[in-house]
């Protein structure tokens, strides 16, 4: 079984002082990067994502440049190609990411599989090429870009898990309905994730994540 792990837009855009950063971002940054060094032998592929966007449009609407975003199909300018913003955050270490996907690039994108990689492979071509069938799932945002994510991993046919602790969300309501959806498309939740980061990991799940899976 070849297995690979998604790190999803883990960018200083998208942690603490960001342009859009979402509480435990940076804490997650630094949970991916223990949790990788644990068990370096765990995957045979890793696959991090990163929002990469043109600076001079709105990215096919995704950017609100004449108004106010909404904060659910547009959002303040972020993540701005060879910008700061779009740099992995420095707490994930990024020498044992193999595959380096970017997306947007003038379109909104959310899923990891709208990117693609330096050579122009598409993600979904990746996968086959690589043979891969089982894909553990981690980053930000959990009720945005995460769950798009997995899902898409999901309807390609693949044992997906999305490895609670290491994720974070935008708001506490949606990132636990985002679980409760992945849930119920097939996709196992793991909240036993052992990291040397300490508490805040997991806290995009926000409270009453389990009770309302529970209740699915």
């Amino acid at each position: 079984m070849v297995a690979a792990l998604f790190i999803i837009d883990v960018q200083n855009d998208f942690t603490e002082g960001g342009a859009l950063g979402v509480d435990g971002g940076a804490a997650v940054a630094a949970s991916i990067t223990d949790y990788v060094r644990a068990q370096p032998d765990l995957y045979d592929v890793i696959i991090a994502s990163r929002d990469w966007h043109d600076a001079n449009n709105d990215n096919g609407g995704h950017f609100a440049l004449d108004a106010e975003p909404n904060f659910v199909d547009t959002w303040p300018v972020h993540c701005v190609a060879d910008t700061v913003g779009a740099d992995y955050h420095p707490r994930l270490e990024t020498d044992f990411i193999d595959v380096h996907v970017r997306k947007g690039q003038g379109v909104p994108a959310y899923s990891i599989f709208e990117g693609t990689t330096a050579d122009g492979e598409t993600v979904p071509a990746l996968l086959e090429r690589l043979q891969v069938q089982n894909i553990d799932v981690v980053g930000i945002a959990t009720d945005y870009c995460v769950l798009a994510s997995a899902l898409d991993a999901a309807a390609s046919g693949r044992a997906v898990t999305v490895l609670t602790e290491l994720i974070a969300g935008v708001a506490p309501e949606s990132s636990t309905a985002a679980l409760v959806r992945m849930a119920q498309a097939g996709i196992a939740l793991d909240p036993g994730v052992e990291t040397g980061a300490g508490a805040g990991a997991g806290a995009g799940a926000g409270p009453g994540a389990e009770a309302a899976l529970g209740d699915e």
